[in-house]
């Protein structure tokens, strides 16, 4: 996730901040102190601001207020960060004493063992891994087993979507589909991005449905398809979804905002 990546941007954001709180006899010096910056700073900013038609002001000094862009800019801004706070929190909710994972051989307790992903799914083994970990219990091959101590890095490289959008009923759904893009996709097309197979596949719509089964294809992805998709790339997961006319928008949205790649394909006939 891409966020305050450019120089400035974090003070950008704090002092717009400041300023949207409407203060009418807020000064340089009062955004300085608060910020924990110096005035000279905030000054410069001020006047990167006002360039950007961000705020406004008389001759450059106070009262500062802020514009309708800035309006906008302030929550998109908040939001970004709100949705790297989320994650952070989410990732550090992982660092607790207890964690499950599925033992790839039988394993005793006592024995340190190494984790790694595979299909989505963490597993403890004996063999060396970058991130490692204690058993608490005995367990056999296939069954969860305890770990604690956990430290290191669990190697996962982020999944890749494509994007199949179809014709609508209007336009004359599944029998305007091009099945053979779409077969050739679902067999072996995906490779041509570098795409070593496909894990996970998804539908958003009834037309996407009836694609799907004319092609026999293995949907385990139809319910909350945005959320479930990110969620499955972010395990290492590869996921192909035929999607109905502009129902893809707000999965495409998610994906920019998540920094997952993503390819579209257009299969109409």
């Amino acid at each position: 996730m891409k966020i305050f990546k450019k120089r400035g941007a974090m003070t950008h954001f704090q002092i717009l901040s400041e300023i949207s709180k409407q203060e009418p006899h807020l000064r340089q010096k009062d955004i300085a102190e608060r910020l924990g910056i110096t005035v000279q700073a905030v000054s410069e900013n001020i006047k990167s601001l006002i360039d950007d038609e961000l705020i406004t002001s008389k001759d450059g000094r106070s009262p500062y207020k802020i514009t309708q862009k800035g309006i906008a800019k302030v929550k998109k801004d908040a939001i970004t960060l709100r949705k790297y706070s989320d994650n952070v929190l989410e990732t550090m909710n992982y660092y607790k004493s207890v964690w499950p994972a599925i033992a790839k051989e039988d394993l005793k307790k006592g024995v340190k063992v190494g984790l790694f992903m595979e299909d989505g799914i963490l597993y403890a083994s004996k063999t060396q891994q970058d991130a490692c970990a204690d058993v608490l219990c005995d367990a056999k091959k296939g069954e969860d087993v305890a770990l604690t101590s956990l430290t290191g890095m669990i190697e996962l490289e982020i999944g890749q979507v494509i994007i199949v959008t179809l014709p609508t009923i209007n336009q004359g759904g599944s029998r305007k589909a091009d099945f053979e893009l779409i077969k050739n996709l679902y067999q072996s097309g995906f490779k041509k991005w570098g795409i070593e197979k496909i894990d996970k596949f998804g539908v958003m719509g009834t037309v996407a449905r009836a694609v799907a089964d004319k092609l026999d294809m293995p949907i385990s992805i139809d319910l909350a398809v945005a959320s479930s998709t990110i969620s499955a790339t972010k395990k290492g997961l590869n996921v192909l979804i035929l999607a109905v006319g502009n129902m893809n928008k707000v999965l495409i949205k998610d994906l920019e905002d998540e920094d997952i790649k993503y390819n579209i394909v257009d299969a109409h006939k």
